[in-house]
Protein backbone atom coordinates (compact mmCIF):
# COMPACT_ATOMS: atom_id res chain seq x y z
CA UNK A 1 0.00 0.00 0.00
CA UNK A 2 0.86 3.40 -0.74
CA UNK A 3 1.28 6.54 1.46
CA UNK A 4 -0.54 9.61 0.15
CA UNK A 5 3.10 11.17 -0.85
CA UNK A 6 3.00 9.43 -4.02
CA UNK A 7 0.70 11.42 -4.65
CA UNK A 8 2.60 14.17 -4.85
CA UNK A 9 5.82 13.09 -6.33
CA UNK A 10 2.84 12.07 -9.14
CA UNK A 11 1.68 15.55 -9.49
CA UNK A 12 5.04 17.11 -9.32
CA UNK A 13 6.53 15.03 -11.96
CA UNK A 14 3.48 16.04 -13.90
CA UNK A 15 4.29 19.70 -12.84
CA UNK A 16 7.65 19.25 -13.53
CA UNK A 17 7.92 17.74 -17.04
CA UNK A 18 5.54 20.31 -18.80
CA UNK A 19 8.75 22.97 -19.13
CA UNK A 20 10.08 20.45 -21.67
CA UNK A 21 7.11 20.23 -23.33
CA UNK A 22 4.35 22.29 -25.67
CA UNK A 23 3.41 24.20 -22.74
CA UNK A 24 6.25 26.60 -22.49
CA UNK A 25 5.49 27.60 -26.64
CA UNK A 26 2.05 27.76 -26.53
CA UNK A 27 1.97 30.00 -23.51
CA UNK A 28 5.15 32.27 -25.19
CA UNK A 29 3.31 32.27 -28.35
CA UNK A 30 0.17 34.35 -26.38
CA UNK A 31 2.15 36.50 -24.40
CA UNK A 32 0.60 39.47 -25.29
CA UNK A 33 -2.87 37.57 -25.44
CA UNK A 34 -4.24 36.58 -22.70
CA UNK A 35 -1.10 33.71 -21.51
CA UNK A 36 -1.23 35.27 -17.65
CA UNK A 37 -5.04 35.04 -17.73
CA UNK A 38 -4.85 31.70 -18.95
CA UNK A 39 -2.53 30.57 -16.15
CA UNK A 40 -4.55 32.24 -13.80
CA UNK A 41 -7.79 30.81 -14.83
CA UNK A 42 -6.13 27.17 -15.46
CA UNK A 43 -4.53 27.44 -11.92
CA UNK A 44 -8.15 27.30 -10.70
CA UNK A 45 -9.64 24.73 -12.77
CA UNK A 46 -6.89 22.60 -12.21
CA UNK A 47 -7.09 22.41 -8.71
CA UNK A 48 -10.76 22.27 -9.03
CA UNK A 49 -10.19 19.39 -11.47
CA UNK A 50 -7.69 17.39 -8.98
CA UNK A 51 -9.51 17.89 -5.89
CA UNK A 52 -12.75 16.54 -7.68
CA UNK A 53 -11.42 13.63 -8.97
CA UNK A 54 -9.12 12.52 -6.30
CA UNK A 55 -12.40 12.64 -3.98
CA UNK A 56 -14.01 10.80 -6.57
CA UNK A 57 -11.41 8.02 -7.15
CA UNK A 58 -10.98 7.74 -3.24
CA UNK A 59 -14.53 6.13 -3.40
CA UNK A 60 -13.06 3.39 -4.96
CA UNK A 61 -10.21 2.18 -2.96
CA UNK A 62 -7.65 -0.12 -4.58
CA UNK A 63 -9.32 -0.27 -7.36
CA UNK A 64 -7.83 1.44 -10.80
CA UNK A 65 -10.14 2.38 -14.40
CA UNK A 66 -10.15 -1.60 -15.48
CA UNK A 67 -11.55 -3.03 -11.96
CA UNK A 68 -14.20 -0.11 -11.80
CA UNK A 69 -15.61 0.05 -15.28
CA UNK A 70 -15.49 -3.60 -15.68
CA UNK A 71 -18.06 -3.47 -12.72
CA UNK A 72 -20.21 -0.41 -13.07
CA UNK A 73 -20.38 -0.05 -17.53
CA UNK A 74 -21.06 -2.69 -20.30
CA UNK A 75 -18.70 -4.87 -20.80
CA UNK A 76 -18.53 -3.80 -24.72
CA UNK A 77 -18.55 0.42 -23.92
CA UNK A 78 -16.06 -0.71 -21.17
CA UNK A 79 -13.25 -2.06 -23.42
CA UNK A 80 -14.08 0.50 -25.90
CA UNK A 81 -13.31 3.39 -23.28
CA UNK A 82 -9.72 1.27 -21.61
CA UNK A 83 -8.14 1.23 -25.04
CA UNK A 84 -9.22 4.81 -25.96
CA UNK A 85 -8.15 5.40 -22.66
CA UNK A 86 -4.98 3.75 -23.07
CA UNK A 87 -4.49 5.71 -26.41
CA UNK A 88 -4.29 8.69 -24.57
CA UNK A 89 -1.41 7.54 -21.75
CA UNK A 90 0.57 6.11 -25.33
CA UNK A 91 0.63 9.39 -26.66
CA UNK A 92 0.91 11.68 -23.35
CA UNK A 93 4.29 9.47 -23.20
CA UNK A 94 5.17 9.64 -26.23
CA UNK A 95 4.94 13.14 -26.58
CA UNK A 96 7.40 13.54 -24.07
CA UNK A 97 9.78 10.85 -25.69
CA UNK A 98 9.96 12.92 -28.92
CA UNK A 99 10.31 16.11 -27.54
CA UNK A 100 13.30 14.54 -25.63
CA UNK A 101 14.77 13.31 -28.42
CA UNK A 102 14.29 16.41 -30.33
CA UNK A 103 16.30 18.01 -27.62
CA UNK A 104 19.06 15.61 -27.70
CA UNK A 105 19.41 16.21 -31.30
CA UNK A 106 19.71 20.33 -31.11
CA UNK A 107 21.68 20.69 -27.97
CA UNK A 108 23.75 17.54 -26.66
CA UNK A 109 24.42 15.18 -29.92
CA UNK A 110 23.90 16.73 -32.93
CA UNK A 111 25.91 14.55 -34.97
CA UNK A 112 23.73 10.96 -33.32
CA UNK A 113 21.52 9.16 -35.49
CA UNK A 114 17.95 9.91 -34.55
CA UNK A 115 16.85 6.50 -34.35
CA UNK A 116 19.54 5.62 -32.46
CA UNK A 117 18.49 7.70 -29.66
CA UNK A 118 15.21 7.22 -29.94
CA UNK A 119 15.51 3.29 -30.16
CA UNK A 120 17.78 3.68 -27.19
CA UNK A 121 15.21 5.51 -25.19
CA UNK A 122 12.52 3.17 -25.94
CA UNK A 123 14.34 0.03 -24.75
CA UNK A 124 14.72 1.42 -21.46
CA UNK A 125 10.93 2.78 -21.17
CA UNK A 126 9.41 -0.69 -22.29
CA UNK A 127 11.54 -2.67 -20.18
CA UNK A 128 10.71 -0.11 -17.05
CA UNK A 129 7.23 0.28 -17.58
CA UNK A 130 6.24 -3.48 -17.19
CA UNK A 131 7.49 -3.41 -13.51
CA UNK A 132 4.85 -3.51 -11.14
CA UNK A 133 2.89 0.18 -9.77
CA UNK A 134 4.98 0.20 -6.15
CA UNK A 135 8.21 -0.46 -7.57
CA UNK A 136 7.68 2.59 -10.19
CA UNK A 137 6.18 4.92 -7.39
CA UNK A 138 9.76 3.93 -5.49
CA UNK A 139 11.63 4.57 -8.15
CA UNK A 140 9.89 7.92 -8.90
CA UNK A 141 10.38 9.60 -5.11
CA UNK A 142 14.03 8.43 -5.78
CA UNK A 143 14.87 10.20 -9.18
CA UNK A 144 12.77 13.18 -7.77
CA UNK A 145 14.80 13.35 -4.65
CA UNK A 146 17.96 13.47 -7.06
CA UNK A 147 16.72 15.83 -9.97
CA UNK A 148 14.61 18.33 -7.91
CA UNK A 149 17.52 20.19 -5.98
CA UNK A 150 18.83 20.21 -9.58
CA UNK A 151 16.22 22.16 -10.97
CA UNK A 152 15.47 24.23 -8.25
CA UNK A 153 19.41 25.20 -8.14
CA UNK A 154 18.98 25.96 -12.06
CA UNK A 155 15.81 28.20 -11.03
CA UNK A 156 17.71 30.39 -8.38
CA UNK A 157 20.78 30.52 -11.22
CA UNK A 158 18.52 31.92 -13.45
CA UNK A 159 16.48 34.58 -11.59
CA UNK A 160 19.76 35.90 -9.90
CA UNK A 161 21.86 36.05 -12.95
CA UNK A 162 22.47 39.68 -13.52
CA UNK A 163 21.43 39.00 -17.46
CA UNK A 164 17.70 38.61 -16.45
CA UNK A 165 15.71 41.71 -17.33
CA UNK A 166 13.02 41.78 -15.40
CA UNK A 167 11.85 44.79 -17.83
CA UNK A 168 10.91 42.57 -20.24
CA UNK A 169 9.02 40.84 -17.55
CA UNK A 170 7.01 43.63 -16.18
CA UNK A 171 5.95 44.45 -19.87
CA UNK A 172 4.06 41.55 -20.59
CA UNK A 173 2.44 41.39 -16.88
CA UNK A 174 1.04 44.47 -18.60
CA UNK A 175 -1.12 42.40 -21.15
CA UNK A 176 -2.64 40.59 -18.18
CA UNK A 177 -6.51 41.63 -18.92
CA UNK A 178 -6.04 39.85 -22.29
CA UNK A 179 -8.82 37.07 -22.70
CA UNK A 180 -6.82 33.54 -23.16
CA UNK A 181 -7.98 31.10 -25.91
CA UNK A 182 -8.82 27.43 -25.50
CA UNK A 183 -5.10 26.46 -26.47
CA UNK A 184 -3.75 28.82 -23.77
CA UNK A 185 -6.18 27.28 -21.52
CA UNK A 186 -5.47 23.70 -22.46
CA UNK A 187 -1.87 24.42 -22.20
CA UNK A 188 -2.05 25.91 -18.43
CA UNK A 189 -4.62 23.04 -17.19
CA UNK A 190 -1.55 20.36 -18.50
CA UNK A 191 0.48 21.31 -15.47
CA UNK A 192 -2.07 19.53 -12.90
CA UNK A 193 -2.87 16.61 -14.95
CA UNK A 194 -0.60 14.02 -13.14
CA UNK A 195 -3.71 13.32 -10.91
CA UNK A 196 -5.04 11.25 -13.89
CA UNK A 197 -2.20 8.56 -13.30
CA UNK A 198 -4.54 7.51 -10.36
CA UNK A 199 -6.39 5.84 -12.95
CA UNK A 200 -4.08 2.85 -12.47
CA UNK A 201 -2.17 3.66 -9.31
CA UNK A 202 -5.17 4.18 -7.12
CA UNK A 203 -4.28 -0.03 -7.05
CA UNK A 204 -1.79 0.92 -4.93
CA UNK A 205 -3.44 3.38 -2.69
CA UNK A 206 -6.12 2.73 0.12
CA UNK A 207 -8.21 5.36 0.98
CA UNK A 208 -6.13 8.25 -0.56
CA UNK A 209 -6.61 11.57 1.74
CA UNK A 210 -4.91 14.56 0.45
CA UNK A 211 -4.34 17.33 3.06
CA UNK A 212 -4.29 21.01 2.05
CA UNK A 213 -4.92 20.72 -1.72
CA UNK A 214 -4.31 24.56 -2.07
CA UNK A 215 -0.33 23.85 -2.05
CA UNK A 216 -0.77 21.81 -5.45
CA UNK A 217 -2.50 24.98 -6.58
CA UNK A 218 0.38 27.46 -5.68
CA UNK A 219 2.76 24.75 -6.67
CA UNK A 220 1.12 24.61 -10.34
CA UNK A 221 1.13 28.41 -9.93
CA UNK A 222 4.38 29.11 -9.70
CA UNK A 223 5.76 26.69 -12.15
CA UNK A 224 3.65 28.20 -14.45
CA UNK A 225 4.94 31.69 -14.29
CA UNK A 226 8.21 30.33 -14.30
CA UNK A 227 7.32 28.36 -17.36
CA UNK A 228 6.46 31.29 -18.90
CA UNK A 229 8.17 34.21 -17.28
CA UNK A 230 11.69 33.07 -17.26
CA UNK A 231 12.71 32.37 -20.89
CA UNK A 232 11.40 36.05 -21.64
CA UNK A 233 13.53 37.66 -19.06
CA UNK A 234 16.54 36.02 -20.51
CA UNK A 235 15.00 36.68 -24.40
CA UNK A 236 12.94 39.61 -24.45
CA UNK A 237 9.67 39.93 -25.35
CA UNK A 238 10.42 39.60 -29.14
CA UNK A 239 13.50 37.99 -29.50
CA UNK A 240 12.12 34.75 -27.65
CA UNK A 241 10.32 33.77 -30.68
CA UNK A 242 13.58 32.08 -31.90
CA UNK A 243 13.91 29.60 -29.67
CA UNK A 244 12.06 26.50 -29.77
CA UNK A 245 12.86 24.78 -26.42
CA UNK A 246 13.28 28.07 -24.77
CA UNK A 247 13.85 26.64 -21.57
CA UNK A 248 16.74 24.23 -22.72
CA UNK A 249 18.14 27.79 -24.34
CA UNK A 250 17.35 29.64 -21.14
CA UNK A 251 20.04 26.86 -19.60
CA UNK A 252 22.30 27.05 -22.31
CA UNK A 253 22.67 30.71 -21.53
CA UNK A 254 24.02 30.19 -17.34
CA UNK A 255 27.46 29.87 -16.42
CA UNK A 256 28.50 28.49 -13.17
CA UNK A 257 31.87 29.78 -12.46
CA UNK A 258 31.82 27.33 -9.16
CA UNK A 259 31.24 23.84 -10.93
CA UNK A 260 33.17 21.70 -12.55
CA UNK A 261 31.01 21.56 -15.48
CA UNK A 262 30.63 24.95 -16.76
CA UNK A 263 27.50 25.33 -18.86
CA UNK A 264 24.03 24.90 -16.69
CA UNK A 265 22.58 22.96 -20.04
CA UNK A 266 24.52 19.97 -19.16
CA UNK A 267 23.05 19.54 -15.19
CA UNK A 268 19.52 20.69 -16.60
CA UNK A 269 19.80 18.08 -19.12
CA UNK A 270 20.72 15.24 -16.62
CA UNK A 271 17.89 16.39 -14.62
CA UNK A 272 15.29 16.56 -17.17
CA UNK A 273 16.56 13.43 -19.23
CA UNK A 274 16.05 11.34 -16.10
CA UNK A 275 12.71 12.96 -15.13
CA UNK A 276 11.24 12.81 -18.80
CA UNK A 277 12.38 9.11 -18.72
CA UNK A 278 10.41 7.94 -15.46
CA UNK A 279 7.44 10.35 -16.65
CA UNK A 280 7.45 8.07 -19.82
CA UNK A 281 7.48 5.14 -17.95
CA UNK A 282 4.53 5.95 -15.78
CA UNK A 283 2.33 6.99 -18.68
CA UNK A 284 3.35 4.07 -20.67
CA UNK A 285 2.68 1.69 -17.57
CA UNK A 286 -0.72 3.43 -17.09
CA UNK A 287 -1.25 2.97 -20.72
CA UNK A 288 -0.42 -1.02 -20.58
CA UNK A 289 -2.54 -2.00 -18.03
CA UNK A 290 -5.79 0.21 -19.30
CA UNK A 291 -5.27 -2.02 -22.49
CA UNK A 292 -4.49 -5.11 -20.83
CA UNK A 293 -7.68 -4.36 -18.80
CA UNK A 294 -9.46 -3.92 -22.28
CA UNK A 295 -7.91 -7.51 -23.36
CA UNK A 296 -8.99 -9.50 -19.94
CA UNK A 297 -11.03 -11.96 -20.38
CA UNK A 298 -12.43 -14.67 -17.39
CA UNK A 299 -9.78 -17.60 -18.68
CA UNK A 300 -6.55 -17.14 -17.01
CA UNK A 301 -3.32 -17.25 -19.18
CA UNK A 302 -0.08 -18.59 -18.82
CA UNK A 303 2.71 -16.25 -17.57
CA UNK A 304 4.53 -16.67 -20.64
CA UNK A 305 1.18 -15.38 -22.55
CA UNK A 306 0.58 -12.70 -20.09
CA UNK A 307 4.31 -11.29 -21.21
CA UNK A 308 3.31 -11.78 -24.93
CA UNK A 309 0.70 -9.72 -24.75
CA UNK A 310 2.92 -6.94 -22.62
CA UNK A 311 5.03 -7.02 -25.00
CA UNK A 312 2.78 -6.78 -28.19
CA UNK A 313 1.03 -3.62 -26.59
CA UNK A 314 4.42 -2.24 -26.16
CA UNK A 315 4.98 -2.76 -29.69
CA UNK A 316 1.96 -1.13 -30.65
CA UNK A 317 3.13 2.06 -28.68
CA UNK A 318 6.87 1.85 -29.87
CA UNK A 319 5.56 2.00 -33.14
CA UNK A 320 3.29 4.76 -32.91
CA UNK A 321 6.76 6.80 -31.89
CA UNK A 322 8.46 5.85 -34.63
CA UNK A 323 6.13 6.54 -36.82
CA UNK A 324 6.16 10.02 -35.29
CA UNK A 325 9.93 10.48 -36.34
CA UNK A 326 9.09 11.69 -39.63
CA UNK A 327 7.16 14.75 -38.24
CA UNK A 328 9.38 17.78 -39.07
CA UNK A 329 9.35 20.73 -35.93
CA UNK A 330 6.27 22.44 -37.49
CA UNK A 331 4.14 19.34 -37.63
CA UNK A 332 5.65 18.39 -33.69
CA UNK A 333 4.53 21.29 -33.04
CA UNK A 334 0.94 21.14 -34.11
CA UNK A 335 0.54 17.31 -32.77
CA UNK A 336 1.38 18.50 -29.81
CA UNK A 337 -0.89 21.15 -29.90
CA UNK A 338 -3.48 19.31 -30.95
CA UNK A 339 -2.68 16.66 -28.05
CA UNK A 340 -2.97 19.15 -25.30
CA UNK A 341 -6.46 20.17 -26.06
CA UNK A 342 -8.05 16.30 -26.60
CA UNK A 343 -6.42 15.81 -23.90
CA UNK A 344 -8.21 18.45 -21.76
CA UNK A 345 -11.41 17.44 -23.12
CA UNK A 346 -10.82 14.22 -22.41
CA UNK A 347 -10.19 14.89 -18.23
CA UNK A 348 -13.78 16.51 -18.59
CA UNK A 349 -15.02 13.79 -19.99
CA UNK A 350 -13.05 11.09 -17.35
CA UNK A 351 -14.02 13.13 -14.48
CA UNK A 352 -17.84 13.41 -15.57
CA UNK A 353 -17.49 9.07 -15.97
CA UNK A 354 -15.96 8.74 -12.87
CA UNK A 355 -19.08 10.49 -10.99
CA UNK A 356 -21.28 8.58 -12.88
CA UNK A 357 -19.98 5.02 -11.94
CA UNK A 358 -19.87 6.75 -8.41
CA UNK A 359 -23.61 7.73 -8.18
CA UNK A 360 -24.12 4.44 -9.73
CA UNK A 361 -22.41 2.60 -6.99
CA UNK A 362 -23.89 4.79 -4.68
CA UNK A 363 -27.96 4.13 -5.91
CA UNK A 364 -26.80 0.19 -5.49
CA UNK A 365 -26.55 1.14 -1.81
CA UNK A 366 -29.50 2.69 -0.93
Amino acid sequence: MAKSRYFYCLFLMNSLINIINFVPRELIDRRFGGALMSILIGTILGTLFVYIFTVLIAKFPGKGFPEIFDSLLPKKLARILLVLFAGLWCVAGGVTLLSFVDITLRFISPDSNPYTVVISFLVLVCICCRFDSLSLLYGLEIILSVTLPLIIYGLVKALINPDFNWDSVLQVTTYFWHKPDLMSLSAATFSFSGYLNLAIFNRVFHGLKLKHVWILGVEGLFVLLLTLLVPIGYFGTVAIDKHVYTWFSTADSIRMESFIIERMLFIFYFAYLSLSLVSVIVHWHGGLELFKGALSSVKKHSPKAERWKEWGILSLFSAMVLSLMGLDQYQLNMFGAWFLQIRWFGEMFIIALLFYCYRKVRRGKL
